[in-house]
C-alpha cells in the first residue's frame, strides 16, 4: 500500500485501491520496450527485441503493477531516506495474503520481513540451521541451491526427479531413505514450473524430522513461483509450512513479491519459520552481519504489491495460461513436464531438433531465442532447454512464427 507523502516508510497499509482499472490486462497486448533499463536478461543474450529474442533469465517482460509504480514515485517525493522500522502491519499483510490467496492459516508470528533476496534468506538460514547431515536437492533444480551449499562448506547430495505421466514427481521414498539433514528445493519447481502435491511437501516434512538431528532436520521450501499458480490447474498451491501441519516446525516457506510482481531489481522476501528458536537464531546471525527486518524500498513495493496488486495478478495469470497454451500447442512432446505454474518451459532439446551439447548456441543460431541452457539445472539438464513465456502478445507472436521454422 502506498503510503502520504509525508508518513514514514514504516506506517501500516491503509484501505485498498481499486485496482489499475477495468481491464488490467490489456498493457499485456501491446509491446513494452525494456530499452535503457539495465536489463540484465537482455544484456546477457545480446539481444535487442527487433533481433534476439531473451527468453532466459526468470523475470518477466511485461509492466508491473500500477500500485508500486506509484507507491515508489509517492514514497521517493518524500526525501527522508532515513532509518526506517519494520512494518508493524506487515505480519498480517502477508497472513492476509496466504489466506486470501491460498485459502491457508498463517501464523502471522512465523513471519520475517526481510530486506534482502531469497538467495541470501537460504545461505543465513543454512548456516543458522548448521544440518549435521548431508542437505538434499532434487535434479533438475534451480543452481543456486547446490551453490549456495557449496559456499556454506555443507555436504549436499543431488536426488534425481522422477518421470510419470504429464510431468515429474518427488521420489520421497529416496528422499527418506538418505536420512537428510535438510532438504531444499523449488515448489513450483524451477525449471518445469510444476507445483508438488500436498503429499509430496507432508513426506518430505517428515523425512527431515525423521533424519534430522537436533536443530538440523528442516525443509526449506522456496516458493517465489508459488503465486503465479495457474487458474486452471484446479489445485490450491500447498504452502509447505501449512502443508507439514504438525511438522511444520521441520519447514522453512521462502517467498517473495520479486517474481510474482517483477520487482526483483528491488530484492526482498519473507520467510514463514514456525520454530521460534530458528526465528531467534536468525535473526541474531543476521544482526552478526548488520542486516535487521524491514528495509525503506523494499517495504514500500511489497506493502503495494500484496495489498493492492491482486487485480493486477489475476490479469497476468489469464495472460499467462494463453500464452503457455499457445506454446505448448506448438512445442507439443518437446514440453518435459506440464507446468501448473509460473512463466516457463522445460524443454527436450532433441525433440526440438537440436543437438544435446550446445543447444542454446545452436537455437539461437537457428532462429535468433534465447533460452537458458539446461546444465544450469543439475545433472538432468543435460539436452535440457528453459524458456520464459512471461512476453507481450506482439512478442509471442514473433516466438511462434520463428518455432515454426525449426
Amino acid at each position: 500500500m502506498s503510503e502520504p507523502a509525508a508518513a514514514p516508510a514504516s506506517s501500516p497499509a491503509g484501505s485498498p485501491r481499486t485496482g489499475p482499472g477495468p481491464n488490467p490486462g490489456a498493457e499485456f497486448d501491446r509491446p513494452f520496450d525494456r530499452t535503457g533499463t539495465g536489463s540484465i536478461k537482455w544484456a546477457r543474450a545480446g539481444a535487442t527485441p527487433g533481433g534476439v529474442i531473451s527468453m532466459g533469465l526468470a523475470d518477466m517482460d511485461l509492466p508491473g503493477p500500477p500500485a508500486v509504480a506509484e507507491a515508489l514515485a509517492t514514497r521517493a517525493a518524500h526525501r527522508a531516506y532515513g532509518y526506517t522500522q519494520c512494518d508493524p502491519g506487515g505480519r498480517e499483510l502477508v497472513a492476509r495474503w496466504y489466506r486470501d490467496r491460498h485459502a491457508v492459516a498463517v501464523d502471522p508470528d512465523w513471519v520475517l520481513l526481510l530486506p534482502f533476496s531469497p538467495r541470501t534468506a537460504l545461505r543465513l538460514l543454512l548456516e543458522a540451521i548448521a544440518p549435521a547431515r548431508p542437505v538434499l536437492v532434487p535434479t533438475p533444480e534451480w543452481a543456486g541451491f547446490t551453490e549456495i551449499c557449496a559456499a556454506a562448506g555443507l555436504p549436499y547430495e543431488e536426488v534425481a526427479l522422477s518421470v510419470e505421466g504429464d510431468g515429474y514427481r518427488l521420489p520421497t521414498e529416496e528422499f527418506a531413505r538418505r536420512r537428510p539433514g535438510a532438504i531444499v528445493l523449488s515448489n513450483p519447481n524451477n525449471p518445469s514450473g510444476r507445483v508438488w502435491t500436498h503429499a509430496e511437501i507432508r513426506a518430505l516434512a517428515e523425512a527431515v524430522a525423521d533424519g534430522g538431528a537436533g536443530p538440523g532436520g528442516i525443509l526449506l521450501s522456496d516458493e517465489v513461483h508459488g503465486d503465479l499458480l495457474h487458474p486452471d490447474h484446479g489445485l490450491r498451491h500447498p504452502v509447505a509450512a501449512v502443508a507439514a501441519g504438525d511438522l511444520a516446525r521441520h519447514t522453512v516457506t521462502l517467498n517473495s513479491v520479486g517474481k510474482t510482481f517483477n520487482t526483483s531489481g528491488v530484492p526482498s522476501c519473507f520467510a514463514l519459520v514456525p520454530d521460534p528458536a530458528l526465528r531467534t537464531r536468525l535473526t541474531g546471525l543476521m544482526a552478526g552481519f548488520g542486516l535487521w527486518e524491514g528495509g525503506l524500498l523494499e517495504q514500500t513495493v511489497q506493502r503495494a504489491a500484496l495489498a493492492d496488486g491482486g487485480p493486477w495478478l489475476d490479469a497476468l495469470l489469464r495472460h499467462l495460461v494463453v500464452a503457455r497454451t499457445r506454446l505448448t500447442d506448438v512445442l507439443g512432446s518437446a514440453v518435459v513436464s506440464r507446468p501448473h505454474a509460473s512463466y516457463l518451459l522445460w524443454l527436450d532439446a532433441a525433440a526440438l531438433g537440436l543437438p544435446a551439447r550446445g543447444a542454446r548456441a545452436a537455437l539461437l543460431e537457428r532462429c535468433g531465442l534465447e533460452l537458458s541452457e539446461g546444465t544450469g539445472f543439475g545433472p538432468a539438464g543435460q539436452g535440457r532447454l528453459r524458456l520464459n513465456y512471461a512476453l507481450p502478445t506482439p512478442l509471442l507472436d514473433t516466438v511462434i512464427d520463428r518455432l515454426h521454422t525449426l
